[in-house]
């Protein structure tokens, strides 16, 4: 028997906060989804099963091996959905019991690094990290690196000593601080995301200071950029074994930084 834990609005889709189901033993998250999607009550919300977060006994399967993640007899399965906002000019995800926001900076000529600063100054209780657009491949890789960076913070085995730093680091693959700074760091003109770390009612008024600087997220495809970027050839990519080979390539180098 497999429990289910259905968070926020994924409850509107079933009427209920929480499911037992009888599926065997072994089964992936993915297989799972599937049996959700044909038990879900046809009056009621649909699931989106490409916005959620699931976490496996209190850890987030994007951390472990994605939807191919196994489950077992007696684990207990958290279904959290993606909160979008704002047309998709901004994404609220939890990760463990981090609550993060997720929104993409148009660059221009007034924006650049003292921006983050102020903000800092402005919002001391938020951690803030921005990434160069051009780095994030998608809402898939930002959160495995996220995840990466929050379970390093958890096991005290920062790249650096501070958070933000470390996954400046992760999503520019390399140990040298310096060089992170120089490709992934906010430039004028270049749009960049904002990774925002805190409660609900500190990431509220963070977004309602930055509403103006902000455009959809995710908009611009950057596969090009990141695999000339890394050097990654297609026999790179035939290689790996995965739906979304690219990213997890992506993923990979940022892990391995130890």
């Amino acid at each position: 028997m497999i429990t289910i834990k259905l968070i926020g609005g994924a409850k509107k889709s079933f009427s209920t906060d929480q499911l037992e189901l009888d599926i065997g033993d072994g089964i992936t998250i993915e297989k799972l989804l599937e049996r959700l999607v044909e038990i879900k009550p046809e009056n009621t919300p649909n699931l989106d099963i490409n916005n959620i977060l699931i976490a496996v006994n209190g850890a987030d399967s994007s951390a472990m091996e994605g939807k191919m993640t196994q489950i077992k007899n007696g684990d207990l399965v958290s279904i959290i959905p993606v909160i979008h906002g704002g047309s998709n000019k901004k994404i609220t995800i939890s990760i463990g019991k981090k609550l993060i926001q997720i929104v993409e900076i148009k660059g221009n000529k007034q924006i650049d690094v003292s921006f983050l600063d102020d903000l800092r100054k402005e919002f001391p209780k938020i951690k803030l990290q921005a990434i160069s657009s051009n780095f994030v491949l998608n809402s898939y890789h930002l959160k495995k690196i996220l995840s990466i960076s929050l379970d390093s913070e958890k096991e005290n085995i920062l790249l650096s000593n501070k958070l933000e730093t470390d996954i400046l680091m992760r999503f520019a693959a390399t140990k040298q601080i310096a060089d992170a700074i120089t490709f992934v760091g906010i430039k004028p003109k270049i749009n960049f995301i904002l990774i925002a770390v805190g409660n609900k009612t500190m990431l509220d008024k963070l977004y309602q200071k930055i509403t103006p600087f902000t455009i959809e997220v995710f908009s611009k495809d950057n596969s090009s950029f990141l695999k000339k970027h890394f050097k990654i050839s297609k026999k790179h990519l035939d290689s790996i074994s995965s739906k979304n080979p690219l990213e997890d390539l992506l993923i990979e180098k940022g892990a391995i930084l130890i």
